[in-house]
């Protein structure tokens, strides 16, 4: 019954198709924004293990199949909440920003296991990336829908995104991939492995894990400028401190560390080849930060060179900024300045 309500009867509809205007009125009073299920059955993974999957998504803008489609793939903490009023990425994404919701429909997966919806995985290194993107195509396989009008992801998830791409050549008519690459660099691998010898400690383990990542998502200059070697009077330890501390405090309160140890398991496990960009047929938008520690610039420019070679159909753009790779998440005006033409 929910794959007839959500195909709107038709087995067979074309995603721009219209739903008639009283389903139309219902469907957005009753599902619009609200956090819905996929299960995915029998999915084997790379490595052989059959299970059923529970994905989660939501939606935003225009009711599904009356307008062209965005996906966005969420970051590491993320999750499919990408607009609205505590939506992460609301500058963004809303009524009249650059991700239009009056001109488009756009649908956010949350990584099976993030544990937005309840759902955990134990056996966390069964999982690729790999995997994660095939579990999103047959997600967007279940809802019908055939094309994207853009797939858009940050960090892990614009990640997700190449291996989508990779799996479906066809999957978008544009490819947005920010602050990330098709691949887990030998510096990537080292610093995830960092995190995986502290997500492992018996005490405060994700606390210990966000702090280090923090200082990879950051720069000496953001945080040097930023504190200026400023004493909290009251604790006598440097802001500085205090700041890196309640964000590890914050991350506990509102992430697992299943969930923690999961995505960090998948950041050492981007394995995107070479020869698996060639058949890609979106207009592809590579977008890095010049002071990106996580991702760095010079990494995506060597993609960048690589399509080039391939004579594929992309273009690099780049946020400049002191704060390294959460720059995706704060830079506002220049990520709005780049995607504003895409749009």
């Amino acid at each position: 019954m929910l794959n007839s309500i959500r195909n709107g009867g038709k087995d067979n509809l074309d995603i721009y198709s219209t739903f008639p205007v009283a389903f139309s009125i219902f469907y957005k009073t009753k599902l619009e924004n609200k956090l819905q299920h996929i299960n995915i059955q029998h999915f084997e993974t790379q490595n052989g293990k059959i299970l059923d999957i529970p994905l989660s998504y939501q939606l935003f803008g225009k009711e599904l199949y009356s307008a062209p489609i965005v996906l966005i793939n969420h970051a590491l903490t993320g999750n499919s909440d990408v607009a609205g009023e505590n939506g992460w990425w609301k500058s963004l994404v809303g009524e009249g920003k650059v991700i239009d919701t009056n001109q488009f429909t756009i649908i956010c997966f949350n990584i099976p296991g993030n544990g937005f919806d309840g759902f955990f995985i134990d056996n966390y290194e069964d999982f690729t990336v790999q995997d994660i993107a095939s579990v999103f195509l047959q997600g967007l396989k279940k809802l019908k829908i055939k094309k994207l009008f853009a797939l858009v992801g940050g960090s892990i998830g614009g990640s997700i995104g190449w291996e989508m791409q990779a799996l479906d050549n066809n999957l978008a008519e544009k490819f947005i991939p920010i602050a990330t690459d098709f691949k887990t660099s030998d510096w990537l691998h080292s610093q995830c492995l960092v995190q995986k010898f502290l997500l492992e400690s018996e005490e405060k383990p994700l606390e210990k894990a966000r702090v280090h990542a923090i200082l990879c998502y950051r720069t000496p200059e953001s945080l040097n400028s930023r504190f200026n070697r400023e004493i909290d009077s009251e604790k006598q330890i440097l802001k500085s401190h205090d700041w890196l501390n309640f964000h590890g405090d914050r991350l506990n309160e509102r992430f697992s560390l299943k969930a923690y140890k999961l995505v960090n398991h998948l950041l050492m496990n981007i394995n995107g080849k070479e020869k698996e960009l060639e058949n890609i047929n979106a207009e592809i938008h590579l977008v890095s930060v010049d002071s990106d520690l996580f991702y760095p610039a010079f990494e995506i420019k060597n993609t960048y060179q690589l399509l080039q070679n391939k004579n594929k159909n992309v273009q690099y753009h780049e946020i400049k900024s002191i704060h390294g790779h959460d720059a995706f998440l704060m830079e506002y005006q220049q990520l709005n300045t780049i995607l504003k033409p895409i749009f």
